[in-house]
């Protein structure tokens, strides 16, 4: 009987190591600094149970060994070697970019079509061709050409809130914003004219919430099965989109071509730019017509900027690629929106400057802002700026190994690291932007940083809010325009106060995987006097 219980024992003990401690020494073996076993469980557990934000999980990652360039880390069972140098970042971002063409895939096109199809999750050369067809969609002067669009829905949604009586009205900043992004993305996406304020249960909204909602346990469990085990997801029929999700966006889409193709309907919106995409007439604009001056926009790569005429798309592929500008733009400018007022909220001497510019620029432009006037805004960007450093709009990103490649050493200690193709590199932008030795005194919210004279000092490969190199965020420009247009027509006619209700310092939800306010933003708009 002993011996048999002394068999059992060891079995115990040789199944236990290789599934809890085998897989987690991956790194080790390859002569990478790792956390210990028990540490990286322990954040398993955290994150299953819900119980640290996961910003505070990607900051004690990024934290543990300050002086290396990278670091080896797991994601349950996937193996993730973090990099934290810039120039590190550069070389495999850009300078050895075909190393590393791809994200890491997180779904079947099988199990998800639409998904699957997207600029985000396509590979090799399908992803270049398909960014080259798309790229022109996203250009400045494609943008401007939507700043009418979007500029509507803003002043729609401070109309819903202005008062005579001049009394503070009381908002939950992420529930407003969201239903103004839903109808900035219905309108300039999809061309379909939404009040979410008003019409609080329209179906496009509704989508809109079932598509990004990952809060709650098994949200979570399952997004981390997608996450960390595909295939097992796969055999589980776990989907990233319900499949009316699907079905309803296909049919929008679908519906929307038709009818534009039989009318003749021309509408300066995503739709009509995809059209004409399929037929291969979007062009690049020419240099002297573009107008970038804000710092965060990513000049597009060389990539991008290929004329591509013979890809071919299906209705599957225009509906993967509206669903997941639907997809970035519903819920993740929405929460850029609620950090960056809760700062100005925070902050009334910030908040007072900014509105001396939007008040100056009203007067200058007879009370009508102009497309051109709004990017020339120098405060306004840096607000902008510094919020997409402080709460980027990704907290990571990544990039597989496609052909092995090796790691040269350069610092004392290291040695050459071969990563091999299916190698998982990921880049922690939340880490970096909050590191002391990039960015001094990194929990304060200081514009100042992105001044004239400032911003100079900013290292490269440092400030990456919209990714880094040619798989950067394709869609950072309209992005920033939003947000830009909300602030500025929210500050002309409100003061953003602080209520009863208002956390500040914000705490962060451990509730779900993207930065948000454990208790909510609740924020007062208290009208202010015409600046013209």
């Amino acid at each position: 009987m002993s011996i048999l219980i002394i068999i059992v024992l060891c079995l115990f003990l040789l199944i236990s190591y290789l599934i809890i401690i085998r897989p987690y020494q991956y790194w080790t073996k390859k002569g990478v600094r790792q956390r210990s076993v028990a540490k990286l469980w322990l954040e398993n557990f955290k994150t299953i149970l819900q119980l640290t934000p996961m910003a505070d999980s990607i900051t004690a990652v990024y934290s543990e060994f300050p002086n290396d360039r990278y670091t080896g880390t797991y994601q349950f069972a996937s193996k993730l070697l973090l990099i934290r140098d810039p120039e590190l970042i550069k070389q495999i971002t850009v300078k050895d970019f075909d190393h590393f063409v791809d994200h890491n895939q997180i779904l079947f096109e099988d199990a998800e079509p639409l998904f699957s199809k997207n600029l985000m999750s396509l590979r090799g050369e399908r992803w270049k061709e398909m960014r080259a067809t798309l790229s022109p969609s996203f250009t400045s002067r494609k943008m401007k050409a939507m700043f009418g669009i979007i500029m509507e829905c803003a002043q729609t949604f401070v109309r819903h809130f202005q008062r005579e009586d001049g009394q503070v009205v009381t908002v939950e900043l992420k529930d407003v914003f969201t239903r103004l992004t839903n109808d900035i993305i219905a309108s300039a996406s999809f061309g379909i004219v939404c009040d979410s304020l008003k019409d609080r249960d329209n179906e496009f909204y509704k989508m809109g919430k079932e598509a990004t909602n990952f809060s709650g346990f098994w949200k979570v469990l399952s997004f981390l099965i997608i996450l960390s085990s595909p295939r097992l997801a796969k055999f589980l029929g776990i989907r990233f989109f319900d499949e009316k999700v699907s079905a309803f966006f296909k049919n929008l889409v679908v519906s929307n071509i038709e009818e534009r193709e039989k009318n003749g309907i021309v509408r300066p919106d995503m739709i009509h730019l995809l059209m004409q995409a399929r037929k291969g007439k979007l062009e690049h604009d020419r240099d002297n017509e573009v107008i970038d001056t804000g710092f965060a926009v990513i000049e597009e790569s060389a990539i991008g900027k290929e004329r591509k005429r013979n890809l071919q798309l299906t209705d599957d592929d225009v509906t993967a690629q509206a669903l997941i500008f639907f997809f970035a733009g519903f819920e993740s400018v929405a929460t850029l929106m609620c950090f960056t007022v809760y700062e100005l909220a925070a902050d009334p001497f910030v908040q007072q400057k900014l509105q001396m510019e939007i008040d100056n620029v009203l007067k200058e432009s007879d009370g009508t802002l102009t497309y051109e006037s709004l990017l020339k805004m120098e405060y306004l960007d840096m607000v902008i700026s510094e919020a997409l450093r402080k709460w980027p709009i990704a907290v990571a990103t990544d990039r597989v190994c496609v052909k092995p490649y090796t790691i040269q050493p350069e610092r004392e200690g290291e040695k050459p690291l071969r990563l091999e193709k299916g190698d998982v590199i990921s880049i922690l932008m939340y880490g970096m932007h909050r590191d002391a030795a990039l960015f001094p005194d990194p929990d304060r919210f200081d514009p100042e940083r992105f001044n004239r004279e400032n911003k100079k000092n900013i290292g490269p490969y440092t400030y990456i809010p919209f990714g880094v190199g040619p798989r950067s965020c394709i869609a950072n420009r309209f992005a920033l325009l939003e947000i830009k247009i909300l602030i500025f027509n929210l500050l002309q006619h409100f003061e953003v106060v602080v209520v009863d209700k208002s956390d500040i310092p914000i705490k962060l939800s451990p509730k779900q995987f993207t930065l948000n306010a454990k208790n909510g933003f609740w924020f007062g708009f208290k009208s202010r006097r015409p600046s013209v």
